[in-house]
């Protein structure tokens, strides 16, 4: 079975195990492993694929047909869409129907949602037809598709997003790799196996990224350019946007003192990137102390295009001039701890999140979040029904988490008007001898090595 996605095929063969006929839109971000999960439903059931691709109408029936024929089926050269559907369905039992990227067809035919669902709805119950409606433009499907397609939005069985997979995966996926260097990956390519096909844990990270990544020959080279080309428009703005936040713009002031844009204009920007989740704002946990707390940052949330724009954008030039070996130690080397500890966090929270789901933790929370402050941040932040709060720290720069370290967190926790119940540590590398100590004797005390995470 499809690792990490247990749930999703379950979903999925819930409908199909239903009598009629079903549409479904199955989206999620390019290398999500959309398309993957499709094909590992299929597998062993009567099913055909299509790829629609960026085209008129006339050219997508034309293309369609074409790959009909090649199957044996007997279409004409440009048939009708009925036309294709009464060919895939003409042998009895239920079929399982995906067109890949189906905003292509939909964003160019005015009548492909209402001719689907005609002929679903012309079918008798014993040789139904799932038609699952696969899309990585998340922002159409989330903010247009209900427009264009109309009443036809009242005929789709369900929505299934298919979102990013856990660091638990990732470390599955790559056996051969040390904890710290799953993290590592996961800060690069995030949970988008889509991604991790290109990375290979018989080499170092090092040597996957000079491979990989920095030689222009490789796949991932130019892989931001083929994202921006796909969903946005006017890339020179998304660039000069993204690139002022992985440079440390993160408020909306300094990336208008930076990019000369009008705030009018960089917010609509940031609200299309937001939507395709490549951008998040930020704000910090809602508590009594407002004063000290930053008023909203925006972080690029994408793992890959947050390397892309810290690393090789800015510095483009080098990589044309200098060895992958060169760029590397001379643009990467130097600052990538600093790079990866924002992703240990997250690493970090998705461990309490898991242990919080399975009733370990000494609360349950329900509500969570980070302290984005002006003088420092408390990374994690959760609080129960009864407002009974646990706090955490992570630490993955230093090469020891120190007593001092704790003793920051609890007097930055009082000064923010935060009473922290318990208090969870997370480093990447050890503890000092006096905060071992002060964990055997304090009860709301937690230390967690990564090798426990």
């Amino acid at each position: 079975m499809l690792s990490g996605r247990i749930a999703e095929l379950q979903y999925l063969d819930q409908y199909y195990e239903k009598t009629g006929s079903q549409i479904l839109v199955v989206y999620g971000q390019r290398h999500i492993g959309k398309t993957a999960l499709l094909k590992e439903f299929a597998e062993d059931r009567q099913s055909h694929y299509y790829l629609a691709k960026p085209c008129s109408e006339r050219e997508q029936m034309y293309q369609w047909g074409m790959q009909i024929r090649t199957a044996g089926m007997d279409v004409g050269e440009f048939p009708a869409l009925s036309d294709i559907l009464e060919a895939l369905c003409a042998q009895g039992g239920k079929k399982i129907i995906m067109i890949d990227e189906f905003q292509n067809l939909a964003k160019t035919s005015e009548s492909f949602m209402r001719e689907l669902v005609r002929f679903t709805n012309g079918l008798d119950e014993k040789n139904g037809v799932m038609v699952l409606l696969g899309s990585s433009s998340i922002g159409w499907i989330e903010n247009s598709m209900i427009t264009r397609i109309g009443e036809s939005a009242r005929s789709l069985s369900g929505l299934l997003k298919v979102r990013a997979l856990s660091f638990h995966d990732i470390v599955h996926r790559f056996p051969d790799f040390r904890i710290e260097e799953c993290v590592e990956a996961y800060s690069i390519l995030g949970g988008f196996p889509g991604l991790w096909n290109q990375f290979d844990d018989r080499l170092s990270i090092q040597q996957n990224i000079c491979r990989h990544i920095l030689n222009r020959d490789s796949c991932l080279f130019e892989e931001w350019e083929r994202m921006v080309a796909e969903q946005l428009r006017e890339t020179s703005v998304y660039n000069t946007i993204l690139a002022a936040i992985a440079s440390g713009k993160y408020k909306l002031n300094e990336i208008y003192l930076h990019t000369g844009f009008s705030r009018a204009k960089i917010s609509v920007y940031l609200k299309n990137l937001m939507e395709l989740e490549l951008v998040e704002k930020v704000y910090s946990y809602d508590m009594a102390d407002k004063e000290n707390a930053q008023k909203g940052i925006y972080r690029i949330i994408h793992p890959f295009v947050n390397f892309y724009f810290t690393y090789l954008y800015p510095n483009m030039s080098a990589l044309q001039t200098v060895s992958v070996g060169e760029f590397y130690n001379q643009y990467i080397y130097p600052c990538f701890k600093k790079y990866v500890s924002g992703c240990f966090k997250q690493v970090c929270r998705e461990h309490l999140a898991r242990m919080n789901k399975r009733g370990r933790l000494p609360i349950q929370y329900v509500n969570s979040g980070e302290w984005v402050g002006k003088e420092g941040t408390i990374d994690f932040i959760a609080q129960d029904t009864d407002g009974k709060t646990l706090i955490a720290l992570c630490n993955w720069e230093k090469a020891m988490m120190t007593y001092e370290d704790y003793e920051w967190l609890l007097s930055y926790a009082r000064k923010v008007k935060l009473s922290a119940d318990y208090i969870y540590l997370y480093t990447a590398s050890g503890f000092d001898e006096r905060l071992d100590l002060e964990a055997k004797v304090k009860k709301n005390l937690k230390l967690i090595q990564i090798t426990d995470i």
